[in-house]
C-alpha cells in the first residue's frame, strides 16, 4: 500500500485527503503488471495514451520506478515504424504486445509518449532515462508527421493494412499539438534541434487556431471542446471565450461534464481533463468545483473512479474502474497543488511553440 507521506503533494480539500490519495495511487499500482503495462483494468486492454496517463500519475505520486517501468514498456514493445498499435489483451500471463486487439496505430496515442517522458524527466532529473528513451520519442514523433496533411492537421490513424485514414480529430491533433511541444522540450534539453517539428508544431498549432473546418465534426462530444485549451494552442482571451461558449451545453452544475451530448451521462476522465484546462487557464476555483462535485458518485470504496454516470437513472455506467480515470484525477490534483512536472507539461509557459505559423 503506498504510504499517505508519499501523497501529501495530492492533498486538496473536499477533493482528496493523503490517505485517500494513498489509496487512489495503490489502485492504479495494484493493476500495473509486473513488465511495467499498465491496462484499463484487469482482464481488459491496454492502450497507450491511457497507459501513459496512468504512468504520469504515479509520477505525481512519487512512484518512479514504477512510472519508468511503464515508460520502459513502451520503448520494448514499440513498433519498427514508431508506433504502437491503439490496443493490446490484457492475459492471465501479462499484456500480450504479440497479438493486438486492434492494429490500427493511432497518431495521439504514439504522440503522447513524449509528454510522458517529459513529465518523468522533469520529476526525476534522471538524465540516463531520457537518452535511453531519446530513440524511441524520435521514432514516434516521425512516424505521427508522417500524417500530418497540407492544412497543419494530423490525420488520425494508419490503418492495419498500413493505409492512412488521413481525416483529422480536433481533440487528437490538440493531444499531438501539447506532444510536440513536450518533445521540442526533450529536443532543446539535449541540444538537438529539430527545425522540422517546429515547422509542424506551428502549421498544427495555427490549424487548431483558425481553421476548424480541417477537422471532423465532433462538436457533440466535450472533449472536442476543451481539448484546444488542454493541449496549449488556445491560451488567454480565446481558451477563455471557448470554454464560457460550451459551458452550458456540456457542464452539469453539481455532477461533472457530459461525454456526449444530449447523453445524460457524466464521465470522470473528461472532468477531471476540464479541471486541467480551467486550471490552465487561470479558473483554479472552477476547476476545484469540478472535481469536487464527482466525488460523491464516481469515487469508489477502493479509491478508484468509475469511469461515468448516468445521472437520470442514478446508475454507474459502466461498471468499470478505470486506471486512466484514476490518473486523470491525480494529475488535476497535481496541477493545482503546484507540482512542478505536472504544471510544466500542461500549463505549456516553459514548453517551446515551434515556429508560428502565418499560413492560410
Amino acid at each position: 500500500m503506498t504510504t499517505p507521506g508519499r501523497t501529501e503533494r495530492l492533498v486538496l480539500p473536499g477533493v482528496l485527503t493523503a490517505d485517500q490519495a494513498a489509496r487512489t495511487v495503490a489502485g492504479i499500482a495494484s493493476v500495473q503488471r509486473a513488465d511495467g503495462a499498465i491496462p484499463w483494468f484487469r482482464g481488459h486492454h491496454l492502450d497507450p495514451w491511457d497507459h501513459i496517463e496512468a504512468a504520469m500519475a504515479l509520477d505525481a505520486a512519487g512512484e518512479h520506478e514504477r512510472a519508468e517501468a511503464a515508460y520502459r514498456w513502451l520503448a520494448a514493445h514499440q513498433n519498427p515504424d514508431g508506433s504502437w498499435y491503439a490496443a493490446y489483451p490484457d492475459t492471465p500471463d501479462g499484456v500480450d504486445a504479440a497479438h493486438p486487439t486492434d492494429s490500427g496505430r493511432e497518431t495521439n496515442f504514439c504522440a503522447y509518449i513524449a509528454v510522458g517522458v517529459w513529465h518523468h524527466y522533469l520529476s526525476t532529473g534522471d538524465d540516463a532515462f531520457l537518452d535511453h528513451m531519446w530513440p524511441t520519442i524520435v521514432a514516434a514523433v516521425e512516424f505521427v508527421l508522417a500524417l500530418q496533411q497540407p492544412g497543419g492537421q494530423i490525420g488520425w490513424r494508419r490503418n492495419a493494412d498500413g493505409g492512412a485514414d488521413t481525416d483529422a480529430l480536433l481533440t487528437g491533433s490538440s493531444s499531438i499539438h501539447q506532444a510536440l511541444r513536450c518533445a521540442l522540450a526533450i529536443a532543446e534539453h539535449r541540444e538537438e534541434p529539430q527545425p522540422d517539428w517546429e515547422v509542424s508544431t506551428g502549421l498544427l498549432a495555427h490549424a487548431i487556431r483558425h481553421h476548424p473546418e480541417r477537422f471532423l465534426a465532433k462538436d457533440r462530444y466535450s472533449m472536442d471542446w476543451y481539448y484546444p485549451v488542454l493541449g496549449g494552442a488556445l491560451t488567454g482571451a480565446a481558451a477563455k471565450h471557448r470554454i464560457e461558449e460550451g459551458w452550458e451545453r456540456f457542464v452539469v452544475p453539481g455532477l461533472g461534464v457530459r461525454c456526449v451530448i444530449p447523453n445524460p451521462w457524466v464521465t470522470g476522465g473528461e472532468s477531471c481533463e476540464l479541471a486541467l484546462a480551467l486550471w490552465a487557464m487561470g479558473e483554479s476555483d472552477r476547476a476545484v468545483d469540478i472535481l469536487q462535485w464527482i466525488q460523491p458518485h464516481l469515487r469508489a470504496e477502493d479509491g478508484m473512479y468509475w469511469t461515468g454516470y448516468v445521472f437520470d437513472d442514478g446508475a454507474v455506467w459502466p461498471e468499470e474502474r478505470t486506471t486512466w480515470t484514476a490518473g486523470s484525477l491525480l494529475l488535476a490534483v497535481a496541477a493545482l497543488g503546484g507540482d512542478e512536472a505536472t504544471t510544466a507539461v500542461f500549463g505549456g509557459e516553459r514548453l517551446p511553440t515551434g515556429l508560428e505559423s502565418g499560413c492560410c
